[in-house]
């Protein structure tokens, strides 16, 4: 039996070295570690090689179910796979052990409030969004074209593919400045 870690953070500024030090330290052989959002399971290659690496009798051990997975169908996805391949699924930092009825109940629970923050972080992130854009403030990313130069270049006789070329720009570019 091998007792693998997980860590993972969501952005490349913050710091995996707190979790790798609570794997080590709970018998964790190997710690595989990545910095990507836990939204959703793709692009989170260390977390598909261990899945795809563990065999039956090993361990797989996380920090914190969140680490795991922000959704409750992906930490479902990832339970009923370890389950499959017969690998047991522990936290360091909450009641989770998936040997055991009460460790398995728990995981569920928590898988529920983890999607729930997330959601609700979205909500918080949207509601920022259209009070901002009330405010004037937030108005999206600048335009990288100037419509005016679009038009100039079209009012000296210009074909729209002259002024892509001229301009490095798709002709979606030019017909949304026609428009506008």
């Amino acid at each position: 039996m091998t007792t693998y870690g997980y860590a993972r953070v969501s952005t490349s500024d913050q710091d995996l070295t707190i979790q790798q030090e609570a794997l080590t330290a709970a018998g964790c052989e190997i710690v595989r570690s990545e910095k990507v959002s836990g939204t959703s399971v793709q692009g989170r290659d260390e977390l598909q090689t261990l899945l795809e690496f563990v065999r039956e009798g090993d361990e797989l051990v996380v920090t914190r179910v969140d680490r795991l997975a922000r959704s409750v169908l992906d930490l479902q996805t990832i339970v009923q796979d370890l389950k499959i391949k017969k690998v047991n699924l522990r936290a360091t930092e909450q009641p989770i052990d998936t040997s055991t009825p009460a460790g398995k109940c728990f995981l569920d629970m928590l898988g529920v409030f983890a999607e729930f923050e997330t959601n609700l972080r979205r909500e918080r992130q949207l509601e920022g969004i259209a009070k901002a854009k009330e405010k004037g403030v937030y108005k999206g990313r600048p335009k990288k074209i100037d419509d005016t130069k679009i038009k100039a270049l079209k009012s000296e006789g210009k074909s729209v593919a002259e002024i892509c070329r001229e301009l490095d720009i798709s002709r979606v570019s030019v017909y949304r400045a026609f428009k506008n």
